[in-house]
């Protein structure tokens, strides 16, 4: 549940940076009254934590895949 919470959080932080990106518009900063205001930061903190959860994605065996499999072994 916390991967998939990660993800969702990942994608919007990275959909705003494309914003930023492209049309300069931080939308954050826009909702949020500022890039300075603590909302605002705390949303950007919270979007970094997300990022340092996911890095975890890569070093663990996909789940899903494991159960897969051990269903297949208890068919046979």
């Amino acid at each position: 549940m916390m991967d998939k919470i990660a993800l969702w959080i990942l994608l919007i932080g990275g959909i705003n940076w494309g914003l930023v990106g492209i049309f300069r518009f931080d939308l954050i900063a826009w909702a949020f009254g500022g890039s300075d205001s603590i909302i605002s930061r705390i949303l950007y903190i919270v979007v970094a934590l997300a990022a340092v959860w996911c890095i975890s994605l890569f070093f663990r065996k996909n789940e899903l895949v494991g159960d897969r499999e051990e269903m297949r072994e208890t068919r046979s």
